[in-house]
């Protein structure tokens, strides 16, 4: 080899090496994505406007049915608290839908294919997405939060449904939705990698989050309802509602549970896309 032909082959081998993809420039990327697909508009609005009509839907309602001493019987309910988070569990469906979509959308329209061009460890590019939403999930939850607060306000101020911060599990309770909201997001991009369709992630979803607990715990069969609190919108639900949750769990223990839950599917998720073909 010529000495020409070695310093024509260092400037190129830099170049290679200079444009090696970072994690950084994977978030980026996937970061991108996210934001500019239409059905993250939709469904991150959907989830703020769901916990916000729902609050503020609870919050007059339960002004006008509820007299003080009714409310104040209901004791460790914390009312304000229930009046506030209410939504969700309606907004979990809207987040679980853009966690499906958000890795389904890329094997329905072929793009999971570029993207594992550009990342071919695979896994990387899993996490990316799967911080995003995260990320995303969480500051969304937050803001439908502190927006049902405000709404529900002028119902439940004065009054003894009004939120009371320094009562204990109140902060936790607040916190405790875009925890859970967020977990529930993070285990749909996980499912969704794993069944690789929009309609069978979310139908999964659905049964796994809402009817798989409702129907065991309506079973009169003190062990199947013993397994029913274990599983992962019945655990991490008790973050939120705390002793309404009802079970052995206690909130962390719950929340430990979903993320758990949350941690298995993913590793699987992780194994899953390195050996299957795209």
């Amino acid at each position: 080899m010529t000495a020409a032909t070695v310093s024509a082959a260092r400037p190129t081998a830099q170049r290679a090496s200079s444009a090696r993809l970072t994690f950084g420039g994977i978030l980026r990327s996937e970061w991108i994505k996210f934001r500019t697909l239409r059905s993250t508009v939709w469904t991150v609005s959907i989830t703020v406007v769901v916990m916000v009509g729902i609050a503020l839907m609870f919050a007059a309602l339960m002004s006008s049915l509820l007299g003080d001493a009714q409310a104040e019987a209901n004791g460790g309910l914390l009312p304000g608290v229930m009046i506030v988070t209410f939504g969700y569990s309606f907004a979990q469906l809207a987040v679980a839908v853009l966690g499906a979509l958000t890795i389904t959308g890329e094997y329905s329209t072929g793009m999971i294919r570029s993207t594992f061009s550009a990342v071919p460890t695979r896994v990387p590019s899993l996490a990316a997405k799967s911080i995003v939403l995260a990320v995303v999930t969480f500051v969304i939850s937050a803001v439908g939060v502190a927006l049902s607060y405000v709404v529900a306000l002028p119902f439940i101020s004065g009054t003894s449904l009004e939120v009371d911060l320094s009562a204990d599990g109140t902060l936790r309770s607040l916190i405790g939705v875009p925890l859970y909201l967020m977990a529930i997001a993070v285990l749909a991009i996980a499912l969704g990698a794993l069944i690789r369709n929009s309609a069978g992630t979310i139908f999964s979803l659905v049964a796994l989050i809402l009817v798989l607990p409702s129907i065991l715990g309506a079973l009169p069969v003190e062990w199947v309802q013993n397994l029913a609190q274990y599983l992962p919108s019945a655990a991490g639900e008790v973050l939120i509602l705390g002793d309404f949750g009802g079970g052995d769990l206690s909130p962390w223990q719950g929340y430990g549970v979903l993320v758990a839950w949350v941690a298995v599917v993913w590793a699987a998720a992780a194994v899953v896309i390195k050996r299957r073909d795209a």
